[in-house]
């Protein structure tokens, strides 16, 4: 198919979701990068869709749980590119133990929030320039187990839960999506947030062979295939039905109500502060 002159970039493209929506973005013509953390897995998956659709995929290799891979990610894109019509956020992982990133902070909150955050930020110029433009945040339903956020324990420095952790960072997600959409909502740059339901991508898996043993057995008996998991990544991303539809979370491309603690407007825009500081070296 030809190239259309929209271009994606996919985060977390080089396995499950990503890579199903970056398949799909392909074959609509459209210009997709992905971003995985190894070269060695975005060469191949390139190739792969690239054999597929007939269209050429870029590719950037970087840790997106570091502020530096974040940095790199975004710097590589725009050396590379003039405008971004869609931005995909979907990288982001569960981690069993605590683990501090080079930045000391919390790995699962930096992958699945910050990056995020900080991606968004650094190429929110590029795509002001690409309007109209689309954001979409994967989140989780996985958001409805935090009931207090407490702003003392976002590095996990107080007590630490794997579960929970991942639960909060999808949080995190929410109000970064609402706050954004606020923040845009004269621009015709829209943002929305979704849950893809349990699908089964290699979640998880990195956590030892006794939790890659339970995990797998899961995913086999009771999750999606990622094709069908990236049905509502595709919807946000391409349909006509949500032009102009902004600071929603959708579930089996249909927009649900989050938990009522991710519309608290107050810790919204505490948490952007906090995650401005953050990132601010």
């Amino acid at each position: 198919m030809a190239s259309t002159n929209k271009t994606a970039l996919i985060t977390g493209g080089t396995n499950g979701i990503g890579k199903e929506t970056a398949f799909s973005l392909s074959r609509k013509g459209i210009n997709v990068t992905i971003v995985g953390q190894t070269s060695e897995k975005c060469i191949l998956v390139s190739e792969q869709i690239q054999a597929s659709t007939g269209n050429r995929v870029e590719w950037i290799a970087a840790d997106l749980s570091t502020l530096n891979g974040i940095e790199y990610a975004a710097t590589t894109f725009k050396e590379q590119h003039s405008n971004l019509h869609i931005l995909i956020n979907n990288a982001g992982a569960f981690f069993n133990q605590r683990i501090l990133t080079e930045d000391g902070y919390e790995k699962t909150f930096a992958l699945n929030h910050l990056n995020y955050f900080y991606l968004t930020h650094l190429l929110m110029d590029l795509m002001s320039e690409s309007t109209p433009a689309r954001i979409i945040n994967v989140s989780s339903m996985a958001h409805t187990g935090i009931k207090v956020f407490d702003f003392d324990n976002l590095k996990g420095e107080k007590h630490f839960f794997g579960w929970d952790a991942y639960s909060l960072s999808k949080l995190c997600n929410l109000f970064f999506t609402y706050e954004l959409s606020r923040m845009l909502s004269d621009t015709d740059i829209t943002v929305n947030a979704l849950h893809p339901g349990y699908v089964a991508t290699g979640f998880a898996t990195n956590n030892g062979p006794i939790f890659k043993l339970f995990t797998s057995i899961g995913a086999k008996l009771f999750a999606k295939k990622p094709e069908r998991g990236a049905e509502t990544t595709i919807y946000l991303a391409l349909s006509p039905e949500v032009e102009g539809v902004s600071g929603k979370y959708f579930s089996n491309s249909i927009a649900i109500r989050s938990s009522h603690l991710s519309y608290d407007k107050t810790i919204a825009s505490r948490l952007w502060q906090t995650s401005l500081n953050m990132i601010t070296k």
